[in-house]
């Protein structure tokens, strides 16, 4: 008999709020996380907005001589991963910690760690960089940590996969945990890379917004005048079970996670395929692994990064992998809101979609205009969706032509 995984756990720190609760209610809400650079001096910038994480003191959820060791994206992640685990009630033991895991991905790691020290280097000489440059940096860093913080004693992973980094590190647990490896894990993602070099490195590739000094209606995911994303940062994290195992605890129990895609475009290293179809591909696994149709699936939270060439062929992965079905699924954009988060966005997408189940919602794609004849779906435009939802589709993809995808249900005995 297969194992089933349910979410017993959530715990996010995002540009909407520092916990689930303030995250969850904004986003249902439509408020934009959107503001003027100021975490560094953006004034000489063409891009002067991001969706930071606002408020953030790390001394609220660690102590301060160990909040100096930890880059800015280890600390969210702990702040994520300390929610999460209130949440879920789960006791770790000298008996069980070998079978909890921690997967806490991340796209880049420490950035602003690098940064720094590179600038050392030339600056001060190689004596004067910090001698924990090396653990801020490692984007496993804050997998490591989130464990010796907890305990846990199962796999400690990362899964970089740009973009699609939070929903893989999310999926690989999902299978560790079916397959008997382990019994629970840590699961999610961390990116804190709204400084100088990340700024100026993406903006290079000319994905970026550049609506800097009416940020109002930016980013627009699936609208017609979309001109590129927003940074974001931020941390995610869920606590996952074998069904079983949540059971004999009394856990309380948000939802199930059924089914995991992960495709690959072999196409470019940072567009992706103009029809979509590897993630096309993704979403049918997901939905194949999950043992659902296509007709089962009520919303969509899509990848949706405002971005041309993105939205366009996720909008043809979607019609590819559901037909004329594809007319009558919501698929929105969290991103709208939140902005990019990079790896981390996939997995505070899937807190998004446990929760739009919880509540029977479909959060909105603000921003969204003048439609697109080119995206031409249900995008939930502007307003949040009240309609019954157990079952939801998370698409996360990245650079490298990584595709995961990810399917919730509610949960039934």
């Amino acid at each position: 008999m297969t194992r089933r995984v349910v979410v017993t756990g959530v715990g996010a720190v995002s540009p909407l709020g520092l916990n689930v609760k303030e995250t969850w209610d904004a986003c249902v809400n439509g408020r934009s996380g959107v503001g003027p650079i100021t975490l560094f001096d953006s004034s000489n910038f063409l891009v002067r907005i991001a969706c930071e994480v606002k408020g953030f003191d790390p001394a609220q959820y660690m102590e301060v001589k160990e909040a100096r060791r930890r880059d800015r994206y280890q600390q969210l992640a702990a702040a994520a991963a300390k929610e999460a685990h209130r949440q879920s009630g789960l006791v770790i033991t000298d008996d069980n910690s070998g079978r909890v895991g921690v997967i806490i991905s991340s796209g880049v790691g420490g950035l602003q760690t690098i940064q720094e020290g590179v600038q050392t280097v030339f600056t001060s000489g190689p004596r004067r960089v910090n001698p924990f440059t090396i653990p801020m940096l490692m984007a496993n860093g804050a997998s490591g940590l989130i464990a010796i913080d907890t305990g846990a004693k199962g796999p400690a992973l990362c899964v970089t996969s740009a973009c699609a980094s939070g929903a893989d590190g999310i999926g690989l647990a999902f299978n560790l945990i079916r397959a008997g490896s382990i019994d629970a894990a840590f699961a999610g993602a961390s990116e804190a890379s709204i400084c100088e070099f990340g700024v100026a490195a993406f903006d290079r590739l000319g994905a970026m917004s550049r609506h800097n000094d009416d940020y109002s209606m930016t980013p627009q995911p699936f609208d017609k005048n979309r001109d590129g994303l927003v940074m974001g940062e931020g941390a995610a994290v869920l606590v996952l079970e074998e069904l079983e195992h949540a059971k004999a605890r009394g856990a309380e129990i948000l939802g199930e996670l059924a089914g995991y895609g992960s495709t690959g475009d072999a196409f470019h290293i940072t567009a992706p395929h103009e029809q979509g179809v590897g993630g096309a591909a993704a979403m049918r696994l997901a939905l194949n692994d999950a043992k659902l149709n296509p007709g089962d699936v009520n919303y969509i939270n899509a990848h949706g990064t405002g971005t041309s060439l993105n939205d366009a062929a996720e909008t043809r992965g979607i019609k590819l992998a559901f037909g004329e079905l594809a007319y009558k699924i919501p698929a929105s954009s969290t991103k709208s809101m939140t902005g990019h988060m990079m790896g981390a966005t996939g997995a505070l997408e899937a807190i998004f979609s446990t929760l739009a189940i919880r509540d029977n919602v479909m959060p909105p794609t603000i921003h969204y205009q003048t439609p697109d004849p080119g995206c031409d779906l249900d995008y939930v435009p502007n307003t949040a969706r009240q309609a019954p939802v157990n079952v939801v589709m998370s698409n996360a993809f990245g650079f490298g032509g990584h595709n995961a995808v990810l399917v919730f249900k509610r949960f039934t005995a």
